[in-house]
């Protein structure tokens, strides 16, 4: 079957993640720290309390990252007794949404997203809330796809699903590269998709059904995709 289409996932496929979630988590506490200092120390055990208290009152923020993000910043705001929180959180937020933008995208990503397009159309098909239309990717993809859209989040087959309905192609004609073995190769293989797994480290791979191709780089993109066609 010819390919048509080419979803990506974004975290840990087109550029490195855990340097800028750290980087964006601190840049909103030093916010906080100048901006509510009764708030005080928001850290990790506090905010993943708080976290579960939203998600319980409400569970279809789930996979909302960003509204769950607001709604959590909004209730330790709220409780530490700022009569203006729900304005503050956004600001806090916007600080965050901010420095997570502020990412470097792998060397060989844009060069090898330039090349792909010439033959596919491209899609995104992430469960974060970093848009590519941000860092000046955009115009490479045919569409962006959220999970915090819908409401729905990889590996559910229904989020690939809407991506091919976006894409207007079939199961059969796409693939879906990403790194994370459940969330990307599990989730686009039981949706009908073919999976590259994107395994930049050379991890042995122990999931049930192997990947339908692998990549260490990728600039090896557009030969593995010949061959899967």
């Amino acid at each position: 079957m010819t390919i048509e289409l080419i979803t990506f996932d974004l975290d840990d496929t087109l550029w490195d993640t855990a340097p800028v979630i750290i980087s964006a988590e601190a840049a909103m506490h030093d916010w906080l720290a100048a901006n509510a200092p009764r708030l005080g120390a928001l850290d990790l055990v506090a905010y993943q309390a708080l976290r579960q208290r939203v998600l319980s009152d409400e569970p279809q923020l789930k996979h909302r990252i960003s509204a769950l993000r607001r709604r959590v910043l909004f209730h330790a705001l709220n409780d530490a007794g700022y009569e203006n929180a729900a304005g503050m959180s956004d600001q806090a937020f916007e600080v965050f949404i901010e420095a997570r933008h502020a990412l470097h995208v792998f060397p060989l990503a844009e060069p090898t997203l330039t090349q792909l397009a010439r033959d596919y159309a491209l899609g995104v098909v992430t469960n974060g809330n970093a848009d590519v239309r941000r860092i000046g990717l955009g115009h490479h993809f045919r569409f962006v796809l959220c999970a915090e859209d819908i409401g729905i989040a990889k590996p559910d087959a229904r989020l690939f699903h809407e991506a091919l309905s976006r894409g207007g192609v079939a199961a059969s004609s796409t693939v879906h590269v990403g790194d994370h073995p459940g969330d990307d190769i599990a989730g686009a293989q039981q949706a009908g998709l073919r999976a590259v797994w994107f395994n930049p480290g050379g991890k042995r791979w122990d999931g049930d059904k192997a990947p339908d191709a692998e990549v260490g780089c990728l600039s090896e993109l557009p030969a593995v995709l010949k061959h899967l066609r």
